[in-house]
């Protein structure tokens, strides 16, 4: 599997589990329609359609592509982290029983961790 070069700051988080501070990530207020794919190795994981202003400072969804997300729960036991299913790249975290949407469900998602495609570009 091709993996794409990280800076330091992308290593912090994507592989040494970081998180980035919240309101400074750019897709945090972005909403274009598109595809949001996995920083480390291009892996589609969310659709612009699954995304929604949740508040929290981060970009959130409600759903992911089937089988692009794999969710582990974290050491401390209180939350759950969510990889990407393919290279193993830390994403964020998972909350339930919001009610944000109908969903019900809050991917609270790092910026550096991902990348947009606009509709229409690339390879959705």
């Amino acid at each position: 599997m091709e993996m794409r070069k990280l800076t330091k700051e992308e290593e912090r988080v994507i592989i040494h589990k970081g998180t980035e501070y919240p309101f400074t990530g750019k897709y945090d207020d972005f909403f274009q329609k598109g595809t949001y794919v996995c920083k480390r190795c291009g892996q589609p994981l969310y659709s612009s359609e699954a995304k929604f202003d949740a508040g929290c400072g981060w970009p959130a969804f409600d759903k992911e592509f089937p089988g692009a997300v794999k969710r582990v729960p974290d050491p401390d036991g209180m939350r759950t982290e969510i990889e990407c299913a393919k290279c193993g790249a830390h994403l964020g975290h998972v909350f339930t029983g919001e009610r944000f949407t109908k969903e019900n469900t809050r991917h609270c998602v790092n910026s550096i961790s991902i990348e947009f495609i606009k509709e229409g570009e690339g390879n959705e």
